[in-house]
């Protein structure tokens, strides 16, 4: 006779291998109502819900704080009949894949995201909430899915592949966060959701190169010698494109020479030839070729020479492109570094596309208004996309904070990050008066943290340890003035100007040597709004500096005093 534990074990063995053929099948929404699905009737066996179906059938008006992406609880859904449907636990599904679909529009993408559910909890399993975010963004699309009421799963059904609709209008390569969460959500359990991070595809990979004057660069290019001269060719870009001037960059010797390029186009649509001007004999060069627009893609090849004295040259063909991983939240290639002429190219310093990033932690007030929550928001986007930082800001991780509460997931992050970065302004010294005069605080959450960071320096000093980890910033429509004194241990910066001092902060690099300065590429403070991000960043800031000079317009007419 085989012991109990022994039967049920060969039993669910059984039903795993002998369903599987039976049950790897792939179910894709329906259109039916909650009544349909509480009733179980056939028809309505996985079902999209709409924020209309919520608002008509629950009475949940469509203006709630978070719309329709707030996890609700089991009985609001399927716990009104049977309540005992909400009391069991279901773990997170697996294997979310992301799957590019076909669309018309040439300028966003589509996608759909599929997953397999967990066999563990599934006989209690009544749903999908799957929630899309561009990382950096603030919106959230959200899809809701239902199984019928009295649909039974056993572990067999593990093999199903469940499928999203379709998500549209997403940003050409831009990176999102997919989110897939089992319903229904327990009140205490961190097991209920899985998360992948993805890239949309480019414009070059939806719709071709030559569809894309962005994505656009050279992929022919040929080098050869005449006597002691050096010649290039190179494919011109379509005509569509009306891109009349291209350049040439060469770096070797410790020198970086340019060559602006104008074809002749009535000679030669298709390809045009230049000739490399100073090089010097003895000297390898890496050189660059790129269509003369800005944020063009540059092709990279080398001028290698021979220890005779006759020059001959080899070519290496590389695009400078965006590496796309969901592993990590670093662009590898966003930030590339070069010293000046007095140092030789091999002594560049160049941040290793393998090493961990820094873990930063922003911590602000709101009470300054949208204006200044969306310079944050755009500072946060472009630190981590351009400064080689991994940013945790709690805009970005409303469903862990909903988890472990506002303080506790500001406490854990400290802990966690290399880095704390406060943004100071006069809302958050406002909200610390008003704390110091009795009168009611707008904002407690601002104030807690700043006092639990001010300890941790406090402690931290007093135990003789390093205190680069905390730091603060303010823009330029803030003052220094309006740094909590509790925070004037941490180092300061004003930003955007001190971009590169941030920089440097966060990785660790020296920006000046004995005759020797580091020049970070588009991290400057004329240069970061070359940059999608950077000009994001600096119409946000202009924004916040009208916004608050109204304001404090308006408060001197009306004879409000005025904070500095």
């Amino acid at each position: 006779m085989w012991p109990p534990t022994l039967t049920l074990e060969l039993l669910l063995l059984g039903s795993l291998c002998f369903g599987a053929h039976v049950e790897r099948m792939s179910y894709r929404p329906q259109n039916c109502t909650l009544e349909c699905i509480r009733r179980g009737v056939p028809e309505c066996e996985y079902c999209r819900i709409t924020a209309d179906d919520v608002q008509f059938s629950l009475s949940i008006p469509s203006n709630s704080p978070y719309g329709s992406c707030v996890p609700w609880p089991c009985h609001t859904f399927l716990g009104q009949e049977t309540p005992e449907v909400c009391q069991h636990y279901v773990n997170a599904p697996r294997n979310i894949n992301i799957e590019f679909e076909e669309s018309e529009d040439p300028t966003n993408d589509a996608i759909t995201v599929s997953w397999n559910p967990s066999q563990y909890g599934i006989a209690f399993l009544r749903g999908f909430q799957v929630t899309l975010q561009a990382l950096g963004g603030s919106q959230v699309i959200c899809q809701l899915f239902l199984l019928r009421n009295n649909l039974s799963l056993t572990p067999a059904h593990a093999q199903m592949v469940f499928h999203s609709d379709l998500f549209t209008h997403l940003s050409l390569d831009t990176e999102y966060v997919v989110t897939v969460l089992a319903l229904p959500v327990p009140e205490r359990w961190d097991q209920f959701y899985e998360k992948k991070k993805f890239f949309t595809r480019t414009c070059s990979e939806k719709n071709g190169l030559e569809e894309c004057k962005k994505d656009w660069y050279p992929r022919y290019i040929e080098v050869h010698q005449e006597n002691r001269d050096v010649l290039v060719t190179f494919n011109l870009a379509p005509e569509n494109f009306e891109i009349r001037h291209y350049f040439s960059s060469c770096f070797g010797g410790g020198l970086r020479n340019y060559t602006n390029i104008k074809p002749d186009f009535s000679v030669n649509k298709t390809h045009h030839t230049y000739r490399l001007q100073n090089l010097q004999a003895g000297t390898n060069y890496t050189c660059e070729i790129a269509a003369d627009v800005v944020d063009a893609v540059r092709k990279t090849f080398f001028v290698v020479q021979n220890n005779s004295e006759v020059l001959t040259f080899t070519v290496v063909y590389k695009k400078r492109m965006k590496k796309k991983t969901a592993k990590t939240k670093l662009r590898p290639d966003i930030i590339e570094q070069y010293y000046d002429k007095k140092l030789d190219e091999g002594q560049c310093v160049l941040l290793d596309k393998n090493t961990r990033p820094p873990h930063l932690l922003i911590c602000y007030s709101n009470n300054d208004g949208p204006f200044h929550v969306r310079v944050v928001l755009q500072l946060a986007a472009f630190l981590q996309k351009h400064m080689a930082a991994q940013v945790h800001l709690d805009l970005w991780e409303s469903l862990s904070i909903m988890e472990e509460g506002m303080l506790a997931w500001h406490c854990r992050r400290m802990k966690e990050c290399d880095f704390v970065l406060v943004i100071c302004s006069r809302g958050l010294l406002q909200n610390q008066k008003n704390q110091c005069e009795d009168e009611e605080p707008v904002e407690n959450t601002a104030l807690a943290t700043i006092a639990m960071i001010g300890e941790e320096m406090y402690h931290a000093k007093s135990l003789g340890q390093d205190l680069s980890k905390y730091m603060t910033a303010v823009f330029e429509y803030s003052q220094e003035s309006d740094i909590p004194a509790v925070l004037g241990l941490a180092s300061r910066y004003t930003l955007t100007k001190d971009l590169p001092l941030l920089f440097s902060h966060l990785h660790g690099v020296a920006l000046q040597k004995p005759g020797v300065n580091l020049l970070v590429e588009n991290i400057s403070e004329s240069g970061y709004s070359k940059l999608p991000a950077g000009a994001a960043l600096q119409l946000a800031i202009q924004e916040a500096t009208a916004f608050i000079s109204d304001q404090q317009t308006e408060g001197e007419h009306v004879g409000i005093p005025i904070i500095s």
